[in-house]
C-alpha cells in the first residue's frame, strides 16, 4: 500500500512539475513580444503601405485601411518561431528574455531601429565610396576608358 501511495505521489508531483514547464515555443513568443518583433513588423507594413499609396495614388485610403486591418502581427511572429527554434536553445531563449527585461536590454530595443537605420546609411555611403574607388583604379589600370 505504501508503494502505491508513493507511486501516486511521485506521479502527481511529476505531472505538476511538468505542467508548470513553459514550452520552448511559448518562451520564443515571449522573447519576440519583449523585443517588440510584432510591432517592428507592423512598422514595416505601415512603411510598405505608404510606398504603395505613393505609387498607386488612384487607390482610395479605404482600400489601404481595410488591407491594414487584415494584417496580424502574430502571423509574422508565428513565421519567425521556427527560425528561433532552429538556432537557439531553450537556455539561450531564457537568457535573452532575462537580458531584454534589464534596463540596458530595454534601451537596446528602444534604440536599435535608429542604430540600424543610421548604420545602413553609413554602410551605403561606404559602399558608394568603395564603388567610386574601384572605378578610379580600373581606369588607372586601363580596364575602363
Amino acid at each position: 500500500m505504501k508503494a502505491i501511495i508513493i507511486f501516486v505521489f511521485i506521479s502527481c508531483y511529476s505531472c505538476i512539475g511538468f505542467s508548470q514547464t513553459i514550452p520552448k515555443t511559448e518562451k520564443i513568443k515571449t522573447l519576440l513580444e519583449v523585443t517588440g518583433s510584432g510591432k517592428i513588423g507592423m512598422q514595416v507594413v505601415t512603411q510598405m503601405i505608404a510606398a504603395f499609396k505613393e505609387n498607386y495614388s488612384n487607390i482610395s485610403d479605404e482600400f489601404w485601411n481595410e488591407f491594414a486591418k487584415e494584417i496580424k502581427p502574430d502571423d509574422l511572429v508565428n513565421l519567425i518561431i521556427p527560425v528561433y527554434e532552429k538556432y537557439y536553445t531553450e537556455d539561450d531563449i531564457d537568457q535573452m528574455i532575462a537580458f531584454y527585461k534589464t534596463p540596458v536590454g530595454k534601451k537596446m530595443i528602444e534604440v536599435l531601429p535608429k542604430v540600424s537605420q543610421e548604420s545602413m546609411a553609413v554602410g551605403q555611403a561606404w559602399g558608394k565610396d568603395l564603388g567610386e574607388k574601384v572605378v578610379v583604379k580600373m581606369k588607372e589600370k586601363g580596364y575602363l576608358k
